[in-house]
């Protein structure tokens, strides 16, 4: 955003500093570099706007009176905003996607470059016949609780890309593919992050409650502890129901947001035993859902994929298994429509986000890793 688009007052920065803290917690993890930028673009926009509307009513100030218009201004929900685009270094193979473009930048901590692309994997029916292996699967496998004073730790690999705006002109700039590790207590309170693409210390940062404004937000379904996960049910018609009706409004549909909602879940949380299988049998309940018989994570791991496409959108999300034993490997969003509006710049077969789970496990302190317990 340029500095000298505007003058504000502090208290303007502070709500929108406060909005981006609230943005950043509420969205999936992983994402929110994209909608942080999005949303930095639109709050440029409706500065320029505000500004030329100032200007006009400078000028007809001399002029005869006329019906004043009512400008509405609105903010999506950032979280149903495009997911972010993958991306890797320039001129790397990755996870059977090929980078195009030259020589990569610094943002955010990681190098960064173009959008990864990809071909269009063919969409199949027999959804609900493989979630039910998955469902099998899942129950049959080990899945500890998680104690007092212990943490969720989950190490990923991912990349992202997100709109950028430079002297008023809008590109995609991509964080290439980097470790994440996020640990997380119980009740969500607690908690520690080392991701580059968010935080240039490799140190990381915390994310302990309360935030920087102060706040203690409550768990969610956008926002899961392992607690709060707990209590949800692990009958899928009502934990389907749940979703629906907690998730109303949001995303651009209903079956979407459903969607989109659980594969969070399966990403960076971790699902009580009796919970995991539920979520799989709940999403073979959502219409359209589909299979892909090959997709890849941002491992390179080449697995079966359980998708959705958007309609609104024009993106496929893809949650990837390991075809033989169904674990849960990561997931990938390709656009399979060419965008459009604000978003034409996503090209069909382009890669949007992805990920690879490499360690989900349960360790006895902030910052332990599995192979330092003991």
């Amino acid at each position: 955003m340029n500095a000298n688009t505007s003058r504000h007052e502090p208290a303007e920065e502070d709500k929108e500093a406060q909005l981006l803290s609230w943005t950043a917690r509420d969205l999936p993890t992983g994402r929110h570099q994209f909608h942080r930028e999005r949303l930095m673009a639109q709050i440029h926009d409706m500065r320029q706007q505000e500004q030329r509307e100032r200007q006009e009513q400078q000028e007809r100030r001399t002029a005869p009176a006329a019906p004043a218009k009512r400008r509405r201004l609105r903010l999506p929900r950032p979280a149903i905003a495009l997911p972010a685009l993958a991306a890797a270094l320039a001129g790397t193979v990755v996870a059977g996607i090929v980078m195009q473009g030259g020589g990569g930048t610094r943002d955010g901590g990681v190098a960064t470059g173009p959008a990864l692309t990809t071909q269009v994997g063919a969409a199949a029916a027999g959804a609900p016949q493989l979630l039910d292996q998955i469902s099998l699967a899942a129950a049959d496998a080990s899945h500890p609780r998680v104690g007092p004073g212990q943490y969720v730790y989950i190490e990923s690999r991912m990349a992202d890309t997100f709109l950028k705006v430079v002297n008023d002109k809008t590109s995609l700039a991509s964080h290439a593919l980097h470790r994440r590790q996020v640990w997380m207590s119980p009740d969500g309170t607690k908690g520690w992050l080392i991701d580059p693409a968010v935080n240039d210390s490799p140190e990381g940062e915390t994310l302990s409650l309360p935030d920087e404004q102060g706040n203690t937000p409550k768990a969610d379904l956008n926002s899961p502890s392992y607690d709060y996960l707990t209590k949800l049910p692990a009958d899928p018609d009502k934990l389907l129901a749940k979703i629906y009706k907690e998730t109303k409004g949001q995303g651009n549909s209903p079956d979407q947001e459903a969607f989109t909602t659980i594969g969070d879940l399966l990403g960076e949380s971790y699902p009580p035993a009796d919970l995991y299988p539920a979520l799989f049998k709940a999403a073979a309940k959502i219409p359209g859902v589909v299979v892909v018989r090959d997709a890849v994570d941002a491992a390179g791991r080449h697995g079966v994929a359980v998708a959705r496409l958007d309609e609104t959108s024009g993106q496929r999300e893809e949650w990837i298994f390991d075809p033989k034993t169904h674990v849960f490997l990561g997931e990938r969003t390709v656009q399979v429509r060419q965008g459009t509006g604000a978003d034409a710049l996503i090209k069909p077969g382009t890669v949007m986000f992805t990920s690879a789970i490499i360690t989900r496990s349960v360790v006895d302190d902030i910052k332990q890793t599995p192979a330092t317990d003991g």
